[in-house]
């Protein structure tokens, strides 16, 4: 009789976590992210650039609208919103990451190892 009703306790304990959880998740404001997009290396580039979602979404206010389609393609990864490749002289000119990252909004361009990656 005793192990019924610890089976029953663990049962209700299960099922309030397993409520509390799904409670949770159901107002997460967060969208399915894209996995990671890492850019081709070009030219002398110090390294490869992964870009993450995760990273660059505020979890308290997503919106996909803050980047898509002002600064890049959402139907091309890894593109301007023109389509064009992102470069580095155009970022340098405020465009694609640089519409952000211009050293007062977020970090700028000082310290190459926080966006290039040496593999």
């Amino acid at each position: 009789m005793r192990s019924s009703t610890r089976c029953g306790a663990a049962a209700v304990v299960l099922l309030l976590v397993l409520a509390l959880w799904s409670a949770v998740a159901a107002q997460s404001k967060m969208p399915k992210l894209p996995a990671p997009y890492q850019f081709a290396q070009t030219g002398d580039s110090p390294g490869k650039v992964t870009f993450n979602h995760a990273s660059h979404v505020d979890e308290s206010a997503p919106s996909c609208t803050s980047c898509h389609p002002k600064a890049f393609s959402i139907l091309k990864a890894g593109a301007a919103a023109d389509g064009k490749p992102v470069t580095h002289a155009a970022m340098e000119k405020g465009q694609a990451c640089g519409a952000c990252h211009d050293g007062k909004k977020s970090f700028g361009f000082d310290d190459c190892t926080l966006c290039h990656r040496s593999q």
